[in-house]
C-alpha cells in the first residue's frame, strides 16, 4: 500500500516527477502518518468520498514499538538512548507531531463523522479480530460473503504469516531503504509494561489520563 508522504511525495526525489494520484485507477488506497489537520481538504471536504480508517495503540506499547523501530533502521547513526527518547515522546517531539494530539484529532473528528472516519483500536482487532474486520469490511461497504472469505483474509493479514513470508525478511523497503523486517516484531499487547521502568510507565500514563480526560477516548489495554 503506497504511502501519501514517503511513496509519493518523497523527500529523496524531489526533483523528479511527482506521482499525480489523480491518474491512479480508482478506487485508489493510501496509508499515511500525517495527523487530521495536515490531510489535504479535499480529503476532510463533506463533499468527497474518500473514507479514512484510523488504527492506534495503547501509548506504551506505541513508545515500545517505536523505539523497536527506529533501532532497527538506525544504520549510519546510533538511534538515542531510550531514556532520551522516551523524553522527547513526552514532550510530543515526533516527526508527524505529538502523539496525544495525533489521536485526538482524528479521535474528535470520528465521533462528528463516523460514516466518514472509522476509529479502530489495535487491542480490540487482536482481542476480537474477525469482529473488527467485518466493522472495516462493512464500512467500506464491502461486506463478506461469507465466514470462508473472512477466514481467508484473517489468516492473508495475519502477522505470523507475513512475518514468515521470505519477501518481508530479506531487502529493503523501496521508497526510505528500510529493512523489510523491522516492520514485524512481535505484535503482543501489553509490551510497554515489560520494557519500560516503573516511572516511565507512570509518566506515560498520567500524560494519557490528562490528554484525554473528557474526551471519552480510553486506551488502556482491554
Amino acid at each position: 500500500m503506497p504511502s501519501i508522504e514517503i511513496s509519493i511525495f518523497n523527500p529523496k526525489n524531489l526533483d523528479s516527477d511527482v506521482l499525480n494520484i489523480d491518474e491512479m485507477p480508482s478506487p485508489r488506497l493510501f496509508r499515511t502518518h500525517l495527523p487530521y489537520s495536515k490531510l489535504p481538504e479535499s480529503i476532510k471536504n463533506d463533499n468527497s468520498s474518500c473514507k479514512l480508517v484510523y488504527i492506534t495503540r495503547e501509548p506504551k506499547d506505541v513508545f515500545v514499538s517505536l523505539w523497536h523501530f527506529m533501532n532497527s533502521i538506525s544504520n549510519a547513526e546510533p538511534c538515542p538512548k531510550m531514556d532520551e527518547y522516551f523524553d522527547s515522546f513526552c514532550k510530543g517531539i515526533h516527526p508527524f507531531g505529538p502523539f496525544h494530539d495525533h489521536v485526538l484529532e482524528y479521535w474528535n473528528e470520528s465521533l462528528k463523522k463516523p460514516e466518514k472516519i472509522l476509529f479502530l483500536r489495535y487491542e480490540e482487532i487482536k482481542k476480537d479480530p474477525k469482529g473488527q474486520v467485518k466493522k472495516l469490511a462493512e464500512f467500506l461497504g464491502r461486506p463478506f460473503a461469507n465466514e470462508e472469505e473472512l477466514d481467508n483474509v484473517l489468516w492473508r493479514c495475519s502477522l505470523e504469516r507475513l512475518r514468515n513470508l521470505q519477501v518481508n525478511k530479506n531487502g529493503l523497503e523501496p521508497s526510505l531503504g528500510i529493512p523489510k523486517f523491522a516492520y514485524f516484531r512481535n505484535g503482543l499487547v501489553g509490551d510497554g509494561k515489560n520494557s519500560l521502568k516503573k516511572e516511565m510507565q507512570e509518566r506515560l500514563d498520567q500524560i494519557t489520563r490528562e490528554k484525554f480526560e473528557g474526551t471519552g477516548l480510553d486506551l488502556q489495554v482491554i
